[in-house]
């Protein structure tokens, strides 16, 4: 019987579970990118300003990925926490992707105008200062670090070339905009763009 010539060939087996997986995962992932769901931002959606730009590269530095994530799931308890579940729209312009899967501290996908930006200071220079019980590390030396600017345009360029809709203009004046700003004002005005296209829905 083949199957009997199958099953006792570990070669041939192996072959065949790597082509099976192969074609499913392929029938599951090739239609995503023919849906306008999953490939068109959200309504109001604009790619991150320089600073903000910035400050996501801060982030990522700092690992603040690691513990917090950017995915609300359509569960009831996250929808209430944090708002309306997260769509693909909203992250089309996200490389790399920061959904996360480790939730040491609250999801931040809807975190942007939800404080003020002197609150941010104090929780990043202290978390214990607003939140007692907070175990998330301080990050006071965020008010030390300088950017110059020199790269934030090439970063800009290189997004653009993978489909985010930057100008020439926004290249142009990346430098300048951020050129002098603290690393804390940057991760400030990141926190701050984070969910605003979705706050209303």
């Amino acid at each position: 019987m083949s199957h009997e010539k199958i099953e006792k060939n570990v070669g041939l087996m192996a072959i065949l579970i790597i082509l099976a997986i192969s074609f499913g995962g392929l029938a599951e992932i090739v239609p995503l990118f023919f849906i306008s769901q999953t490939t068109e931002p959200v309504e109001g959606l604009k790619p991150y300003p320089a600073l903000e730009l910035e400050g996501r590269d801060i982030y990522i530095r700092e690992g603040c990925h690691v513990c917090h994530t950017q995915m609300i799931r359509p569960l009831r308890a996250e929808t209430e926490r944090y708002g309306h579940y997260t769509v693909a729209g909203e992250d089309v312009y996200e490389h790399p992707f920061l959904w996360g899967s480790k939730r040491t501290g609250p999801d931040l996908s809807r975190i942007g105008t939800r404080y003020s930006d002197d609150w941010h200071r104090v929780h990043l220079n202290n978390p214990r200062d607003v939140v007692p019980e907070s175990n998330m590390p301080a990050y006071s030396w965020l008010n030390g670090g300088i950017l110059d600017g020199v790269d934030t345009g090439s970063k800009m360029k290189a997004l653009r070339i993978v489909g985010v809709p930057y100008t020439d203009d926004d290249i142009a004046g990346a430098g300048a905009a951020v050129k002098g700003k603290t690393e804390m004002d940057a991760m400030v005005a990141y926190l701050q763009g984070l969910g605003k296209e979705m706050r209303n829905r």
